[in-house]
């Protein structure tokens, strides 16, 4: 009986911290955010680190967003070819892989690769400047490390990840085109003919402004982890793994309340 007793005590106390900290964090985004806010109005952003921002997380994530992106497109086609072989449903390939990519797979899978290449390398650059007192000597010049250093960041990454999307769902739309051709035997004029008469602006929208938000989730959660880390060195590496799993989960969170409201 005292066995179970302390076995029950064990996991109340196991979950309670799990939810002790999952509080601390969201308030620790959310004064995060509350912050950078206050720099924005009226806007104190240093536009060299923006322009290297921009170019280091966007330019440098061409290569593997693109090839990502094209795969996907190819599996959706494998995946559909059954169906639309045992239907003759050839004209509705366009119309399901351009809905699926703009609303959905295009969107999150950008975003989760963005999370791991970008948002991983942010909290460990972050996290390794706390460990080291950099951003104590930035503040012992009188330099705001929020204005210097994040607020770049996070608009970098909101709005590069919105261009990914944009780059990522033409490629993934090119992809299944190439592969329907290739597979099924549906020429791209049936395929973008299907897309162009069943695919509606909002559909776009959509996905854009999730990756929006998916942005934002990123860039938030990867810093607010880079900042608060603690213990040394090997909490570095506590802070990223940390930030990886906060932005995916995060991320899907938000595809569920945005595809709720947006649909």
């Amino acid at each position: 009986m005292g066995s179970m007793t302390s076995t029950d005590d064990s996991l109340a106390a196991r979950t309670g911290r799990a939810l002790l900290d999952a509080a601390t964090d969201a308030g620790g985004v959310s004064i995060l955010a509350a912050r950078l806010l206050q720099r924005m109005v009226p806007p104190r952003v240093d536009g060299p680190e923006l322009w290297r921002n921009l170019h280091r997380m966007g330019v440098r994530s061409l290569p593997i967003v693109g090839v990502t992106a094209l795969f996907t497109g190819g599996i959706m086609v494998i995946q559909a070819g059954v169906l639309i072989r045992r239907f003759g449903a050839e004209g509705l390939l366009g119309w399901g892989a351009g809905f699926a990519t703009l609303r959905e797979v295009g969107p999150i899978l950008i975003a989760l690769m963005f999370s791991g290449r970008v948002g991983a390398n942010n909290t460990a650059e972050l996290a390794t400047m706390v460990v080291t007192e950099q951003l104590d000597a930035l503040e012992t010049l009188a330099i705001d490390p929020l204005a210097y250093l994040i607020l770049p960041r996070v608009i970098s990454m909101v709005v590069m990840l919105f261009v990914l999307t944009i780059y990522g769902d033409v490629l993934a739309l090119a992809g299944a085109a190439w592969m329907g051709q290739g597979l099924l035997g549906v020429s791209t004029a049936t395929f973008w003919n299907g897309f162009l008469e069943t695919i509606r602006v909002w559909d776009l929208a959509t996905g854009l402004i999730k990756s929006v938000l998916f942005g934002g989730m990123i860039a938030l959660s990867s810093s607010h982890y880079g900042l608060a880390v603690t213990g040394g060195a090997p909490g570095v590496g506590r802070a990223v793994n940390a930030s990886v799993v906060a932005s995916a989960t995060g991320i899907f969170v938000v595809d569920y309340l945005a595809t709720y409201v947006l649909q």
